[in-house]
């Protein structure tokens, strides 16, 4: 007689079987721009309710951990260089913009790897969405900050997020075993 947790278990199983062996359904690598879209849609609302309601510096507090506060960020992650003299601005538009086409081009040479994908969309659109703030206000509107035992990590905002949850899906990515196996008949030639 069978238990419930090996009849799990086989169920678990046969719908690993069953994934491996389903054909995916390719679409084509612009698809995944509708995530990044949706970044940046939410990350531009957020930035300008909290705008529309917050004065540079001021901080409301929501629990023991979070608070939110209005920040504007000039530098980079974590207000690396903000206090550069302005040059970064220029700086951080063209890297931003370099490594943007770099995230466009991964996607359309990857496109069967969904979690790839769905991890370089993430990026694109934070990025994105902090180019905006750079190019129209000459920084990035920040404004989710936590903190613990007295310490504030530094503040920031939906599209900080994205490009964080991205970059995590990407080192997961790496782990994987390739889905798509090399045609031996190339390598022997």
């Amino acid at each position: 007689m069978e238990t419930a947790k090996e009849t799990a278990k086989a169920t678990l199983r046969k719908l690993e079987t069953m994934i491996a062996h389903t054909p995916s359904i390719h679409r084509p690598w612009w698809h995944w721009l509708a995530l990044s879209l949706v970044v940046i849609v939410l990350d531009q609302i957020t930035k300008s309710l909290i705008q529309k309601f917050f004065v540079y510096g001021e901080s409301m507090v929501i629990t023991s951990f979070f608070n939110l506060v209005l920040a504007f960020n000039t530098g980079a992650a974590f207000s690396f260089l903000s206090d550069a003299g302005g040059w970064q601005r220029g700086f951080f538009i063209v890297i931003t913009l370099a490594i943007s086409i770099f995230l466009l081009w991964m996607m359309r040479k990857h496109p069967e790897n969904r979690l790839l994908c769905a991890a370089l969309s993430l990026v694109f659109g934070g990025a994105l969405g902090n180019l905006y703030d750079r190019v129209v206000f000459g920084h990035v509107v920040d404004f989710i900050q936590l903190h613990a035992g007295g310490h504030a990590f530094p503040a920031f905002n939906v599209a900080d997020s994205a490009i964080t949850f991205g970059a995590g899906l990407l080192i997961m990515d790496s782990f994987r075993k390739p889905t798509v196996q090399p045609d031996s008949s190339k390598a022997s030639r």
